[in-house]
């Protein structure tokens, strides 16, 4: 190669770099949306978003040096919003899954629980395979992955959706179902709860990567490439310097990371 075309292809290089420095965004300011009906992931006390997820997100921003505008969103609407532009990032316990990663990208996981069934304590449910919830009823929040599983995997199971888990719970504590399928840190905080205290955990953990993806992460649409790799990149820094784990321990009493 001449040096003339050494010196123009070098040339190019740069420009074409120089492109696309100026084409991507600095992200000074992120609208996020979360759920805040999903106790103790989303919630809203005293008029004011809060919980896991709200903590995470702000140190998530900080981390980023960038202005974070968290609002609330109904379940249904998180991928539609932010794939029409509404907002620019989901941070709501989402699982990063096969089917949603067609729609719109995510970060790393940033945490991962297994999904579990509550029942009432005087229940005799033991096991939770589908032969053996055959006729049974189960309450499940609608449009989730787990969702997903039962209607795809308990044929013979009266699935029942709800709109938000806190609803099929107290359907369960009042003798209206027999079980929920929900996330298990969400279960385990509502046991907690005084309403909770009627019911328990039966069978195991449920693990599918096929519905429940290998965790939950930030989504954001698949034309913000910088805004994941930022987001990324702060994931990582809360779990370096103990953020992450100091989020952890103000709401559960095991690790979830």
């Amino acid at each position: 190669m001449s040096v003339i075309k050494v010196v123009l292809a070098g040339i190019m290089l740069v420009a074409g770099l120089s492109s696309q420095a100026a084409m991507a965004k600095e992200w000074k300011e992120i609208r996020i949306a979360t759920e805040g009906t999903y106790k103790p992931f989303s919630y809203i006390a005293n008029g004011k978003l809060t919980g896991f997820d709200v903590d995470i997100a702000n140190a998530l921003c900080e981390k980023m040096k960038a202005k974070c505008n968290i609002v609330s969103q109904e379940w249904d609407g998180m991928i539609p919003g932010v794939m029409s532009g509404k907002y620019d990032a989901i941070v709501a316990s989402m699982s990063i899954t096969p089917e949603r990663q067609k729609k719109i990208d995510f970060t790393d996981k940033y945490y991962a629980t297994p999904a579990r069934f509550i029942a009432t304590k005087d229940s005799d449910i033991q096991e939770t395979t589908p032969a053996s919830l055959k006729g049974v009823t189960v309450g499940v929040q609608g449009s989730t992955s787990q969702a997903t599983y039962l209607e795809d995997n308990f044929k013979d199971t009266d699935v029942k959706m709800y709109k938000t888990v806190d609803d099929a719970n107290m359907d369960l504590a009042n003798g209206r179902i027999d079980l929920v399928f929900s996330d298990a840190a969400i279960l385990s905080d509502w046991m907690k709860s005084p309403e909770g205290a009627c019911c328990k955990f039966v069978g195991g953990d449920v693990r599918d990567e096929k519905y429940f993806g290998v965790g939950k992460g930030v989504g954001v649409r698949k034309s913000d490439a910088d805004l994941r790799d930022q987001f990324n990149a702060a994931i990582k820094a809360i779990i370096a310097d103990g953020t992450f784990d100091r989020i952890n321990k103000k709401y559960f009493d095991f690790s979830i990371k």
